[in-house]
């Protein structure tokens, strides 16, 4: 399936941030957030690493993240990574279309996740309960990490 403009678009953006954000130049990784970027977090307290990079509290060295896989949704991009059997982390990134400014942030840490499609499109919204929704995303297969992580679905 060929990738639309505007996901070429936001896939970008995210590319550049995670380039900005390794070789620290904060000026790109501020113009490409929203001012009033909206952030969830799901996993352990001690684990909001990216956040931490986004704030300028962590220390250079505390995390880096180098992304293995990244998907586009529409307006969303996800990206996952794991460094050896302790961290896995999902990074859910909405981007406005129009100028590619990130304008949501989700951070799951250690944790599976998987993504299914809610939009009601052309069905009425009870024959779309009714039926099994599709999976659009789902975390890597379990043997990058050899232990249990809590699941969690997220809607789009």
């Amino acid at each position: 399936m060929a990738i639309s403009e505007p996901e070429i678009h936001v896939r970008k953006s995210v590319e550049m941030l995670y380039d900005s954000l390794k070789h620290g130049d904060n000026e790109t990784v501020s113009k490409l957030l929203a001012i009033d970027l909206e952030w969830w977090f799901h996993g352990p307290p001690n684990c909001k690493h990216m956040m931490r990079m986004l704030t300028g509290e962590a220390l250079d060295l505390e995390f880096k993240f180098e992304p293995r896989n990244i998907t586009v949704i529409d307006d969303r991009v996800i990206v996952e990574g794991w460094e050896g059997s302790e961290a896995y982390w999902v990074h859910v990134w909405t981007v406005d279309v129009q100028d590619g400014l990130i304008t949501q942030f989700r951070e799951y840490f250690n944790t599976w996740i998987t993504v299914r499609d809610m939009r009601i499109g052309s069905k009425s919204v009870w024959d779309r309960i009714k039926q099994i929704k599709p999976t659009v995303w789902q975390s890597e297969p379990r043997e990058h990490l050899n232990r249990s992580l809590p699941g969690l679905v997220l809607a789009i």
